[in-house]
């Protein structure tokens, strides 16, 4: 018993302490490419969206009180409040498969996995809510599924894996993977469930609420998933060694390289025939993790993936890894509690921490020096507001520029970052303009602001890091585009970034790019 409430003291401090750090760091830097672009999401919600379904957007919209707070405390802070319901979430599943022991090491796995920690943890993404609601339909599995006799607590919790899959599908498309893995399971292990009710009803709630993206990806020439299947297609590219090189290595980095051989040596561990788990326990976590990552690793072999697109798997693994470590002995002093190789699995991820944050906000190494350096993409955006606002001013009094002057950018991003730090700070519209696959969202979001009218000005801004001509896009549709203004970006007093202005005038007509009607 006094373990027990020091493990859970422990847990305790570790939620804090975890959550204070991520707090702080979520108001510290810059919002990145994609988390700005999320905001998006919230500004203009919709039933899906042209990149993902809608529930990033509803989280930041939940944690902001729907924008009335702008910082990126705020906008981060539903990644920051999951993170702490998490690691206790992942406790219950430990204690439950194993002891507590097994959930305290699995809270600590959890907090030192980079993709855990930082990416679900502190950058608002898709996989903010979903790693959420995974960690919820996992344990609902894990008490529900080896039940033979399928009694009606267990079927009570299946209904609620199914309402959470479902709201983990309006996350990212790649939670249906649980119900891969729970169908599987229920094949091959126990098919007492095929003969209930309640597992087809569970199925159907979850498509239920996924309907609403399904309706809107209907309306839309399903645009949302063949821009997905793209990602992923395997034909025509041949083998690709490069890049499952990079997606092996990308696991083996955000999930901790301590984490991942500690993972390794369980799963050895479990082919040894060494049964430090429950057989069902074993087979739910195995079929919840593998079928994921096997099947990006065979989708790297022909097109470039993201390593995190597989995250949410390693969650199952960790939960072995914690039970293994868990059986290699009781721990009656609280000193030893953690395991040296543990520890240095969350060394490593303050060392993360505080290279990525030294580099953000201080550019600690000169990284231009090898090429570009994309920490500036999360640095800068407040200086580049205060520098355009002169310049807009100084136009202004000159009559250089129309009053009803707007902003154009080329590509959803940086479009996001002048968006959100540039644009509506100065109440100025921005419209992207090009094609589809180059601006996304801003397809619907150019016609939610309206347009503008013939005559206007505009100033079309692009960076040195992703620099595109406006003379190549917009020359038949101003009467003269000026050679650019460029704001320098300093960074310890040392230039990191360049931004260009271009003067557009007198707009002759609103550019045209292949953007089906529907999609407006």
């Amino acid at each position: 018993m006094h373990n027990q409430i020091s493990i859970r003291k422990s847990l305790i401090i570790l939620i804090i302490l975890s959550t204070i750090v991520r707090g702080f760091i979520s108001g510290f830097i810059e919002l990145g490419n994609d988390e700005v672009y999320y905001w998006t999401y919230a500004l203009y919600p919709d039933l899906s969206h042209f990149d993902h379904p809608p529930m990033v957007g509803y989280v930041i919209q939940l944690f902001t009180f729907n924008l009335a707070f702008s910082d990126e405390i705020f906008i981060r802070l539903g990644s920051v409040i999951f993170g702490a319901i998490n690691t206790w979430i992942i406790f219950l599943i430990g204690t439950r498969i194993k002891d507590q022991l097994a959930g305290f090491y699995a809270a600590l796995l959890y907090t030192s996995s980079i993709y855990c920690f930082i990416i679900a943890g502190i950058f608002i993404l898709p996989d903010t809510p979903q790693l959420f609601f995974w960690l919820i339909t996992l344990y609902l599995l894990i008490k529900s599924l080896p039940d033979r006799e399928t009694s009606v607590q267990s079927k009570r919790k299946l209904i609620l894996a199914g309402i959470f899959i479902g709201l983990g599908m309006l996350s990212k498309y790649t939670s249906a993977y649980l119900w891969i893995g729970a169908l599987l399971y229920i094949l091959f292990y126990n098919r007492n469930w095929f003969k209930t009710k309640e597992l087809y009803l569970a199925a159907v709630l979850s498509l239920i609420i996924i309907l609403p993206v399904i309706k809107w990806n209907m309306d839309h020439d399903f645009i949302s998933f063949t821009y997905h299947s793209g990602r992923v297609d395997f034909f025509g590219s041949g083998l690709r060694f490069d890049f499952i090189a990079t997606e092996v290595l990308g696991q083996f980095f955000y999930n901790n390289p301590f984490n991942v051989l500690l993972i390794i040596f369980a799963l050895v561990a479990l082919i040894k025939r060494k049964r430090f788990l429950e057989t069902p326990y074993i087979q739910i976590l195995l079929l919840t993790s593998l079928p994921l990552i096997f099947t990006f690793l065979f989708f790297a072999l022909f097109r470039r993936t993201l390593p995190h697109w597989t995250g949410p798997a390693y969650i199952s693994l960790i939960l072995i890894a914690a039970a293994f470590l868990s059986d290699k002995g009781k721990v009656n002093n609280l000193r030893k509690m953690i395991p040296a190789w543990i520890k240095a699995g969350l060394v490593l991820l303050l060392i993360v921490l505080f290279a990525g944050i030294g580099q953000i906000r201080y550019g600690i190494i000169n990284l231009s020096k090898y090429g570009d350096d994309i920490t500036v993409e999360m640095y800068g955006w407040d200086q580049l507001r205060e520098k355009f606002d002169a310049l807009i001013q100084e136009d202004q009094k000159e009559q250089r520029m129309m009053p009803d002057v707007y902003l154009v950018s080329s590509k959803w991003f940086p479009a996001a970052h002048l968006d959100h730090y540039v644009a509506t700070p100065l109440e100025k519209k921005l419209l992207v303009l090009n094609t589809l696959d180059e601006i996304h969202k801003y397809a619907w979001i150019n016609i939610e602001r309206g347009g503008v009218n013939p005559g206007s000005d505009a100033y079309y801004i692009t960076t040195d890091l992703y620099f595109k001509d406006p003379n190549d896009l917009y020359k038949a549709d101003f009467q003269t585009i000026e050679q650019p203004d460029t704001i320098i970006i300093y960074r310890r007093n040392l230039p990191v970034k360049e931004v260009y202005i271009y003067r557009m005038h007198r707009l002759l007509s609103y550019p045209k790019f292949d953007i089906p009607e529907n999609f407006q």
